[in-house]
């Protein structure tokens, strides 16, 4: 958000002058700007200065436009001054076509699909007619509840959209698990869930198996009282699927850079190879790739540790000589005496081999 907003202020005053005049009036909003911005950043500089003029030098004019208005009219303007830019920028964005998830309040989530605009007006009229279709038949759900189910039910290929099971990356306490305690439990993708949802997740996925003869394995792993796992070495410059595992486990499956809530991306030697790092637990941290490619330039240097009664700390220092601490999150129940978290993945049988073995403190 700080990149965004220092390049918006660096590109008014270069080169959307107007832009920035009917900001500081008060007569468009920032949001607005920016869509200024980003809709003409195709643009030359010459065109893109016309674009200015005409959107945003009468204050009056501009102050009648909603944000979508001065959005539209500077894509369209953009079209007709550069046809060909436009079409490269629509070509590049299609490239970058893609799905995502986030957490959403109250243990839901948005799934989102970036698409062509194409595929995307499809996808949301055949949820339509199918949603029409069911309700004038009788169906009693809403138009929206039913548009999620038949959007779940036609990815998944299930008939009905509650019977999907989770089949990755559920982290429980063997307690919350087997009912007699109440902690909540991690969902790689979305955060902290309640032990009430945790446990009927579970019971979906061993129940799916049973009906199909798919085998859900529950892998088990050790924590100490202070709710860390113990490291596992490896001389590999790549960091092993196992160890990945691990980490992604450990960090919670978020950058461990403090402020930073973008899903890891990079499993990163924290004191770099070069520098002398190792491909241990100690040394690695999940990250994002933005900050994982921000800490390689010149003047940083993060070293990663274990605290003798604590959880995983990487300790970073900046060029401007600021040192940061960010500590793994805790595991589900880890304030409790040493016990195994079952970590929900599908595995082939084969894969039930030990790639590494998690063995608790006290041992």
């Amino acid at each position: 958000r700080g990149k965004r907003h220092l390049g918006l202020a660096k590109l008014l005053r270069a080169e959307l002058p107007h832009t920035r005049a009917a900001f500081r009036a008060g007569q468009i909003t920032e949001w607005a700007a920016t869509l200024l911005a980003k809709e003409t950043a195709c643009l030359e500089v010459d065109d893109r200065a016309k674009v200015d003029k005409e959107i945003a030098g009468d204050l009056e004019k501009v102050a009648k436009l909603s944000e979508k208005q001065v959005g539209d009219q500077a894509r369209k303007m953009a079209a007709k001054l550069d046809p060909a830019s436009v079409a490269h920028r629509r070509a590049k964005a299609e490239k970058d076509r893609r799905v995502t998830i986030r957490p959403a309040p109250d243990t839901m989530t948005y799934l989102t699909g970036h698409l062509p605009v194409g595929q995307g007006v499809q996808v949301y009229a055949a949820l339509k007619k199918a949603a029409d279709t069911l309700i004038a038949g009788g169906d009693e759900r809403t138009r929206a509840q039913i548009m999620a189910d038949t959007l779940v039910e036609r990815v998944t290929g299930k008939t009905q959209a509650p019977a999907v099971p989770v089949m990755i990356n559920l982290v429980v306490s063997d307690q919350t698990l087997l009912g007699t305690s109440h902690d909540p439990a991690h969902l790689d993708g979305h955060g902290t869930i309640p032990a009430d949802l945790a446990r009927p997740l579970v019971a979906t996925a061993l129940e799916a198996g049973a009906k199909t003869g798919l085998q859900t394995w529950l892998r088990k792993v050790y924590a100490s009282p202070h709710g860390g796992l113990t490291a596992m070495d490896s001389r590999s410059r790549i960091v092993p699927h196992g160890l990945s595992h691990l980490i992604r486990t450990r960090d919670g499956g978020i950058c461990r850079t403090l402020f930073c809530d973008a899903p890891i991306r990079h499993i990163d030697h924290a004191t770099g190879v070069i520098n002398g790092g190792q491909t241990v637990e100690e040394d690695l941290q999940g990250l994002c790739e933005g900050c994982n490619y921000a800490k390689q330039a010149p003047g940083w240097t993060a070293t990663g540790h274990h605290p003798p009664h604590g959880r995983h700390q990487v300790t970073t220092t900046t060029p401007t000589g600021h040192t940061y601490v960010s500590t793994a999150p805790p595991l589900p129940g880890w304030a409790d005496p040493p016990r195994h978290l079952a970590v929900l993945e599908p595995q082939d049988p084969s894969d039930l081999l030990a790639e590494y073995e998690f063995i608790d403190d006290a041992a």
